[in-house]
C-alpha cells in the first residue's frame, strides 16, 4: 500500500510543480508522475538526512514540491535544447 500512496502523492506533487513552473510543459501522465516521485524522494531524503524535518511533516511536502519543480525545470531545459 505504501508504493501506491507514493505514486499518488508523487503524481499530485508533479501536478503542483507543473502549475508552479511558468510556460507549457509537454509532459505526459507518466513523466509527470515520475518527476513528482523523484522530487519527493530526493528532497524528502535530503531534508531528513540533514535533520531539517521528519517524515510526514508539512515541510517535507513543501520540499517535495520544490524538488519536483527543480526536476521539471531541468527536464524542460534538456528537452528544449
Amino acid at each position: 500500500m505504501g508504493f501506491v500512496m507514493m505514486v499518488i502523492v508523487g503524481f499530485l506533487i508533479g501536478l503542483v510543480a507543473r502549475w508552479i513552473i511558468p510556460g507549457t510543459q509537454a509532459l505526459g501522465f507518466i513523466l509527470t508522475t515520475l518527476l513528482g516521485i523523484a522530487g519527493s524522494f530526493v528532497a524528502g531524503y535530503a531534508g531528513q538526512m540533514l535533520g531539517w524535518y521528519g517524515q510526514g511533516q508539512p515541510a517535507s511536502y513543501i520540499a517535495s514540491v520544490i524538488g519536483a519543480a527543480v526536476l521539471l525545470f531541468v527536464v524542460g531545459k534538456l528537452k528544449g535544447a
